[in-house]
């Protein structure tokens, strides 16, 4: 069998004299290095019979390593061609017939040819020997060097005896040094077959040197690491100790339990798996009160924050019952009408639905209209629908920043804002919280709550609310907010401007009845105790107090009249045991109630001059708003009475400035003004008055008044005016025309523009109101008197329509 190197190429013998030969004992991830004793385990067939053969001749076998260890029986190829001729010093048979061996190696060696002989391998090898280097400089350098380094890594190992380094006194035992060292260091198999085949005495030393730096930085590194986790070792006992000493010393003290107390919170703080930022600040706490006195303030403050901490939901939630038809079915069933904020929260719910978990921010709504027309009460129904748990802050009066945003916790009596205490009362992190009145906060030296609510009520934002008594951000991007208002106005912009504004206006005489027989009879007959079958209330008698007694855009009023009714029918039916039901008459409603509150004003059959019934809008709803002018001998005087606003009054000057400038046309004299002072009232002059929609009544008052004229009856108009004579768009006029139906208006003249707006509402309006739309005052006299002011017929007014929306303040 002819041996062959890596590339395939024929290694020929070039030695002088003859080859030897010896059994191979080929292994697996070992590498036996010359001068160095092994133990090793035989267990191969192949390995086996060299053994035994071996140990029955001369003992000496030739060690080489395998190339691969999963090779069983390996051939040429397999092995490394340099390895070591040994000697077997010990052998022993084990139970499964395997041997164990102690092998010692004598020199380097390399075969050059195999052959198979009795089941194992022999090799035809030929000894090699390093020659001795020369005593140089740079050779007595390189002994130096390795001796020195062998010796810095004794000192480090504490495994290697420092007598080892006493059998080496020069240069002459480098060779010995080198294969000593080589077997004493801990590095890897394919650096040992390295170190096995470098016969060149110098290079085998440079190489070794390299390693064994290598091993002492190793060793280094890890001395430094038991020193510190010693350290470490010797300081936990310390503490161990010292915190046993405490204990010993708490206990004499009595203040055992303190501590017991403060570790059941830390306990719990992990148990709740708290935000890293907020598991942070309660630890810190905790550190704290171990060192305090349980009695003292700081104490408390400490204790007082971490309970807060901690009683906050961080991640609990309630899931969002979706259900759309049982939504809409919950939101029907408690409230009447208000088809908006109904479609606005169905299409919150078929958002969530769609999008699932995709879905991430809840909707910040404002409900704003007047008193009692259910807008709380709508949240309310809203977190039934939803599911949802509702928690309601009340905002009216509020003018303290920290009320929203908490104090600081150093403060004596230190707690968060009112939103962190609505969270924990809610004890989940996706509730619904209405914050009522919000257009009733006020603002002195101690802040501006409005201002704190802007973070609040930003979607962008309130993922990370920061609360001043907590100090760590608060996530509220899950939480509803709805919010409620009678007059947005009084709503900063920037605050208005976060939420999705939703207006509910006043009922109509139809759903205020619909209201109190389907909602409010029936609660409040559950309230006093009373059977549907003990109360008889017809609908003319029902109507008759809601427009006789009540007044009001809501149901409130309305539903503290119905209650004093049943009161006094409860009466009835206590004193007359007879009795089995009350039938409620006009007789005894005016017994009971009194006069009626609120007759409709009766209009005169015979025309007034100078007198036009306008439209105004008030928090509880529209109104009438008679405007009334007259015209005196005088100088020139403009006179404007009642309580009227800034701008009202600038409405009045200029209707009076367009008829001025129209005065041929109404048959009026250049200079009529000049030797007249004239006059305008709006009565109920107790009541301030403001907003430019009376522009046009005042312009009619003016027009009747000069060229006496009356305006036709049973009219009632809303809009402002230009100098031009245009007539431009006004707020509130549903409001205003359901005011104009309630006391017998046949006619509404209301500005074009608001078209669209009345399209909205116009299926709930009284199909015997006429609603007429102009573009100019022209328009308006036209429809406004039966006999035309107008000296000459005027032709198509040639005003053109203004895109322009004005929103009325309070006219």
């Amino acid at each position: 069998m002819e041996v062959t190197n890596k590339n395939n190429k024929i290694q020929e013998p070039n030695v002088e004299g003859n080859l030897n030969i010896l059994p191979i004992l080929p292994l697996k991830n070992m590498v036996a290095l010359p001068k160095s004793i092994l133990p090793v385990v035989v267990g191969r067939d192949i390995s086996i019979k060299a053994v035994e053969h071996a140990f029955k001749a001369t003992k000496e076998i030739f060690v080489t390593a395998q190339k691969s260890d999963s090779i069983e029986i390996p051939t040429s190829k397999d092995i490394y061609q340099i390895g070591t001729r040994a000697l077997i010093l010990q052998m022993g048979k084990l139970p499964n017939g395997s041997y164990k061996l102690l092998i010692e190696g004598i020199n380097r060696a390399k075969f050059y040819k195999i052959e198979q002989t009795s089941n194992f391998l022999s090799a035809y090898y030929q000894n090699i020997v390093s020659p001795p280097l020369e005593d140089t400089i740079e050779n007595q350098a390189i002994w130096r060097n390795l001796y020195d380094l062998f010796k810095e890594y004794t000192a480090l190992n504490e495994k290697i005896s420092p007598d080892l380094l006493s059998m080496f006194k020069g240069l002459n035992d480098l060779d010995h040094l080198i294969d000593t060292i080589a077997v004493q260091i801990p590095i890897g198999f394919h650096q040992r077959q390295e170190l096995l085949e470098i016969t060149d005495l110098k290079q085998r030393a440079l190489r070794l040197s390299v390693l064994v730096n290598k091993e002492i930085e190793v060793l280094t590194v890890e001395k430094n690491i038991r020193k510190r986790v010693q350290r470490q070792i010797e300081k936990n006992q310390k503490d161990y100790y010292l915190n046993e000493q405490m204990r010993a010393i708490q206990r004499e003290l009595g203040k055992e339990d303190y501590h017991q107390e403060i570790n059941d919170l830390r306990k719990k703080a992990k148990k709740l798996k708290l935000p890293a930022q907020a598991m942070n600040k309660v630890e810190t706490e905790l550190k704290r009160l171990e060192q305090m006195q349980p009695s003292s303030p700081e104490a408390t403050v400490s204790r007082n924050y971490i309970d807060w901490i901690m009683s906050v939901p961080w991640y609990k939630t309630t899931n969002d019952n979706i259900s759309l038809v049982e939504a809409e079915k919950i939101l029907n069933s408690s409230h009447a009408g208000m088809k908006k904020p109904k479609e606005r929260i169905i299409e919150f719910l078929a958002a969530k639905k769609f999008a699932g978990k995709n879905f991430k921010k809840s909707p910040i709504i404002c409900l704003a209209g007047p008193p009692g027309v259910g807008k709380t009460s709508l949240a309310m129904s809203v977190a039934k629908a939803l599911g949802r748990n509702l928690v309601r802050i009340s905002l009216g009066g509020m003018r303290d920043e920290a009320e929203i945003r908490g104090h600081r916790k150093t403060y004596i009596g230190a707690m968060p804002g009112k939103i962190i205490q609505a969270m924990k009362r809610a004890k989940v992190v996706n509730p619904v919280i209405v914050l009522d009145e919000v257009d009733k906060m006020a603002t002195d030296f101690r802040g501006d709550p409005a201002s704190a609510l802007l973070e609040v009520l930003d979607p962008e934002q309130n993922n990370s609310f920061a609360d001043y008594f907590l100090e760590v951000d608060y996530d509220l991007s899950k939480t509803m907010f709805i919010t409620t208002a009678n007059v947005i106005d009084n709503v900063p912009y920037p605050l208005l401007d976060r939420m999705e504004i939703i207006n509910l206006s006043g009922y109509t005489q139809f759903e205020k009845l619909k209201i109190a027989k389907d909602f409010l009879l029936p609660k409040l007959l559950k309230e006093h105790g009373l059977k549907e079958s003990q109360i008889d209330l017809s609908d003319t008698n029902l109507e008759k107090i809601l427009e006789e007694y009540t007044k009001e855009a809501g149901v409130r009023q309305l539903e503290r009249v119905l209650a004093t009714v049943l009161r006094k029918s409860i009466q009835e039916l206590l004193e007359n045991k007879n009795l089995k039901n009350i039938k409620i008459t006009p007789e005894k409603i005016e017994t009971w109630l009194g006069a009626p509150k609120f007759k409709k004003p009766e209009r005169k059959n015979n025309k007034t001059i100078g007198l036009v019934t306008g439209l105004a809008w008030t928090e509880v709803g529209g109104d009438l708003l008679e405007v009334e002018t007259t015209a005196l001998k005088g100088k020139g005087a403009l006179t404007l009475t009642g309580q009227l606003g800034e701008i009202m009054q600038e409405s009045a000057q200029a209707a009076m400035s367009y008829i001025r400038s129209r005065a041929k046309d109404f048959g009026l004299k250049e200079n009529f003004y000049s030797n007249l002072d004239i006059h305008i009232h709006v009565p109920e002059g107790a009541i301030p008055k403001d907003g430019p929609s009376a522009g046009i009544t005042m312009a009619t008052a003016l027009i009747s008044a000069l060229t006496k004229k009356p305006v036709t009856k049973k009219v009632a108009m809303s809009g402002e005016i230009t100098l031009q004579g245009r007539v431009l768009a006004v707020g509130g006029l549903k409001e205003k025309i359901l005011a104009a139906t309630r006391f017998g208006m046949k006619k509404v003249i209301v500005p074009k523009e608001n078209a669209n707006d009345i399209k909205e509402f116009k299926n709930e309006l009284d199909k015997s109101l006429k609603i007429l739309y102009v573009e100019h005052v022209d328009e308006v006299v036209k429809h406004a008197f039966e006999i035309s002011p107008f000296k000459k017929i005027i032709k198509k007014s040639h005003s053109k329509k203004i895109n322009k929306s004005k929103i009325e303040k309070k006219i």
